[in-house]
């Protein structure tokens, strides 16, 4: 049976299906619908978005590169990343930092320049809870900005409802834990909520849902019936999903060989083994299924932060 026999919409944690519903030209309303619904700030409402080149290179030969799920500038310049991160990774918020750095060093211009910023937003949507219960199990949004830590400068609330005074309001990391949001189609009330839920539930649902009427919902779920797809977006997505459970499988049974080895050792310190296991062999599981679709050593190293010597030994 097929992908399209056992879910109507496409499932927007895989990587076909996030880039399909946002990060092409035809659907860029969907993104402006969702970053205007993020970021609730009506003295600064997004009109446009120009989508650029997604994949940034280094300076010079044999830096590293940077590949997002998408990249575009809104009218006023800044520069937004968006992405769908399905699974945690060992340094994910090093990633995020890192990624930041492409869209901040594009805009230095050849010669004279007065070190004028416009701003960057790194957004990521996480089909996971950070660790260690970082956050109460309440909280599914953290805005992420430089602030000075000894003084509040008592300024007023900033976009996502925090009430400290940042240092630096340009650079901001936006993390959304997906998993947390748990209300139900009659709790919805804003855009946002809306949002979320959406993209919560998608590849679930049989039919759009009575509390997301507004226009840009019906463009959602007209773009995401699997039914609509050409034959080529239909096999593309029917790998993806197979990559997406696949990485899953991988992940779940590393962790549970890692727990019940750990067992032996104490509960506590299993635990711990489990999930460093369990992310290890994930990422050589995903860095060998690249290395077979002919992907270039130096782009799975990136992607993975595997040296090519673990690489070619896969």
């Amino acid at each position: 049976m097929g992908i399209e026999g056992r879910e109507r919409y496409i499932n927007p944690y895989t990587d076909f299906g996030f880039k399909k519903l946002f990060g092409t030209e035809l659907n860029k309303d969907l993104l402006i619908s969702f970053l205007n619904a993020l970021f609730n700030d009506e003295k600064r409402i997004i009109l446009d978005v120009q989508y650029l080149n997604a994949e940034q290179l280094g300076d010079g030969y044999g830096d590293r590169r940077a590949v997002f799920d998408v990249y575009c500038m809104t009218e006023d310049g800044s520069r937004f990343i968006v992405e769908m991160q399905k699974a945690e990774q060992e340094y994910f918020k090093d990633r995020s930092i890192y990624y930041a750095t492409s869209p901040i060093r594009e805009q230095a211009p050849k010669g004279k320049w007065d070190y004028h910023l416009e701003g960057v937003y790194t957004i990521g949507v996480l089909n996971f809870v950070f660790p260690n219960n970082e956050y109460p199990a309440d909280s599914y949004i953290h805005e992420v900005k430089l602030k000075d830590t000894d003084d509040n400068h008592g300024a007023p609330p900033t976009m996502l409802s925090t009430s400290q005074a940042p240092f630096y309001d340009k650079l901001t990391f936006v993390y959304l834990e997906m998993p947390k949001f748990n209300k139900r189609e009659d709790e919805l009330v804003t855009m946002f909520d809306k949002w979320m839920f959406a993209l919560r539930n998608l590849s679930r649902l049989l039919e759009r849902p009575a509390a997301l009427q507004e226009r840009v919902f019906k463009r959602l779920f007209d773009q995401a019936e699997i039914a609509q797809f050409t034959p080529e977006e239909r096999r593309e997505y029917q790998e993806s999903v197979k990559d997406y459970w696949d990485y899953y499988s991988t992940m779940k049974t590393a962790h549970k060989k890692g727990k019940a080895e750990g067992r032996a050792e104490g509960l506590a310190e299993g635990e711990d083994k489990g999930r460093a296991e369990g992310r290890a062999a994930a990422i050589k599981e995903n860095a060998r299924k690249m290395k077979e679709k002919k992907i270039p050593v130096e782009d799975i190293a990136e992607i993975t932060g595997l040296s090519a010597e673990e690489i070619e030994s896969l």
